[in-house]
């Protein structure tokens, strides 16, 4: 699977497991809503910065995120 898709879709996944809405996932990143709704279609890569943000406001860690996404690139 392309890593970017596979990016996008965790976002969303983990932003929806938390119950948040993509309003409050920019508010606790302190990103703009806009951003958050083209990096979860995937028209938008999020920068290392910008991923930091966001994995902070879902309370995991980088590299949480990033086992995440092998996880479910092995899972196929």
């Amino acid at each position: 699977m392309d890593i970017a898709l596979l990016i996008s879709k965790t976002i969303k996944k983990l932003r929806l497991e938390k119950n948040l809405t993509q309003d409050d996932l920019a508010y606790l990143s302190g990103l703009d809503k806009t951003y958050i709704s083209l990096i979860e279609r995937g028209k938008r890569n999020p920068t290392v910065l910008s991923l930091y943000a966001i994995c902070k406001a879902l309370g995991i860690s980088l590299s949480e995120f990033f086992v995440i996404i092998e996880e479910t690139e092995k899972a196929g």
